[in-house]
């Protein structure tokens, strides 16, 4: 049987052997077909989870948590000991996303050379002594210098996380674990409220105000658990020490099978960085430009929502510290509701029509909220707009990152999607100028949120029409030039490794 052939087969649902048949790769007609035990992939795909997630989910959470946690300091009383106005509140916001942006591709590109072993840590050390240093500063320019180290040293972390996530797990795999990292997000909000009530405790100790123990006490966990996981990060799926033989040589050719990975995992073709593939990222692959609106629609509605959600509960009427506690059950609603809706988009493999669903969503929360003035309403609205923003955010990760290969083209595609997201939080530090009901922000959200629905249907739409024409020029090669899977052929392992998402077996993730 042809290897082409031998593919469709791998893992039918409806086999009822122990033991699979791994299909060779096409051009392999000629090497053993491996017998794979199922249970040796699922322990092999446990034993990841269990020792990934937990890592990179901590890593972005601590990172959003020391971007983000200046909304509690502000209502802590950050402005008011330095003097501040709204704007300069409004400034010191944006200063942090301008280094973040530009450090994103640079990072990506870099991290390729050095390892995510390296690269991740210490980027993690870096910016946690950056972020203790907030609760030093005595002035609003002091508090600048460190909000724009503070992005530079954070700006290659979530594209960083992400191209790890891609290389690690399949395409329809993946965006469970990813939104098992990027919920956390969630948790950052509900546990930043939290600690900020907490150290509440703490404010006038050794004469240090309470906003300041929020900066120091935070970024001083970031750097111990930085140190602490500086030799513990895996560099690739090859590298992991903790997988046995069999389970490592399973789970790197399902990689291969699935268009998934980097490319170069059974060795048969060993990508070299190029300009010109970075380039094409742009150039020659359209779904990452139109991917781009959704991006900053769901940024501007995030970051909105982290940076001023204590702002906009203590403006609906409650105390300071009790606000901090109530922004807490939307974001753990928001966590349980994300990892549900990435199960099913895995699932199905489908992420167009949950990023529609949660943009709805998060669109009706703040209709209602625009619409109302009753305070438990708008208190209740915050959950549709939290639960909506955030579950959003994985499904158009993903969906981006699954449709682009090989690595040094999915890099640039992953920081391009990136920045757009941050563009958007960027301008959210601006929107949030009318207290108490900030109807400004609100109408711009309801309409990015609206937004980022429809481009989401036409996106879906796009690859679905692609898809059909891939599968049509499939049909036509194979009468002309035959299966192709030969050394050179257009099917080979190396043309499919070569062209990535641009090789007509590819099929996009709709």
């Amino acid at each position: 049987m042809p290897a082409s052939l031998r593919s469709e087969k791998v893992h039918s649902s409806n086999e009822k052997s122990s033991v699979d048949v791994v299909a060779n790769i096409p051009g392999d007609e000629n090497a053993p077909i491996h017998p794979i035990d199922p249970k040796v992939l699922r322990r092999a795909t446990l034993k990841i989870d269990f020792y990934l997630i937990p890592i990179v989910g901590m890593f972005y959470l601590l990172s959003f948590l020391d971007r983000t946690n200046i909304g509690n300091a502000r209502v802590a009383g950050l402005t008011t000991s330095l003097h501040m106005s709204s704007k300069q509140f409004s400034i010191a916001l944006t200063i942090t996303y301008i280094p973040y942006i530009l450090m994103q591709l640079p990072m990506n590109l870099i991290m390729k050379r050095l390892g995510a072993n390296v690269t991740l840590p210490v980027m993690v050390i870096l910016w946690g002594v950056v972020c203790a240093c907030q609760g030093a500063v005595h002035s609003y320019h002091g508090l600048l210098v460190c909000r724009f180290l503070l992005g530079a040293l954070e700006g290659g972390l979530f594209t960083g996380i992400t191209l790890l996530l891609s290389s690690f797990y399949k395409r329809h795999a993946m965006q469970l674990r990813f939104a098992m990292m990027f919920s956390v997000t969630s948790l950052a909000g509900a546990f930043s409220g939290l600690l900020a009530y907490g150290i509440r405790n703490l404010d006038g100790q050794h004469g240090i105000a309470g906003w300041q123990w929020i900066f120091i006490v935070e970024g001083a966990f970031t750097v111990a658990f930085g140190l602490a996981t500086l030799f513990f990060v895996p560099a690739s799926p090859q590298s992991i020490k903790f997988l046995t033989e069999e389970e490592r040589e399973v789970y790197c050719r399902e990689l291969v099978l699935d268009w998934s990975g980097d490319g170069d995992t059974d060795g048969t073709y060993q990508e070299v960085f190029s300009w010109s593939e970075v380039a094409s990222a742009v150039t020659d692959a359209p779904h990452v430009l139109v991917l781009f609106f959704p991006f900053f629609s769901a940024g501007a509605t995030i970051y909105g929502l982290a940076y001023f959600i204590p702002t906009i509960v203590n403006a609906l009427g409650h105390s300071p510290y009790y606000s901090q506690l109530l922004t807490v059950p939307p974001y753990a609603c928001s966590f349980v509701f994300s990892i549900v809706s990435a199960y099913f988009c895995d699932k199905y493999k489908n992420r167009g029509v949950m990023a529609t669903v949660c943009a709805l969503i998060a669109a009706a929360g703040y209709a209602i909220f625009l619409g109302s003035d009753n305070e438990k309403t708008n208190y209740g609205a915050l959950y549709l707009q939290i639960i909506g923003s955030y579950a959003a955010s994985p499904c158009l990760s993903t969906w981006n990152s699954n449709n682009v290969q090989p690595h040094y083209r999915r890099a640039t595609a992953i920081a391009i999607g990136s920045t757009g997201a941050n563009l958007g939080g960027l301008m959210s530090t601006w929107l949030f100028t009318d207290p108490p009901r900030f109807k400004t922000a609100t109408r711009i959200n309801l309409a990015f949120s609206l937004g980022t629905a429809a481009s989401s249907v036409g996106i879906l739409i796009y690859f679905r029409v692609r898809n059909a024409e891939k599968r049509r020029e499939v049909q036509r090669l194979l009468q002309m030039h035959g299966d192709g899977t030969g050394a050179g052929g257009w099917d080979s392992p190396v043309e499919r490794k070569r062209l990535g998402d641009r090789h007509p077996r590819f099929e996009f993730t709709t």
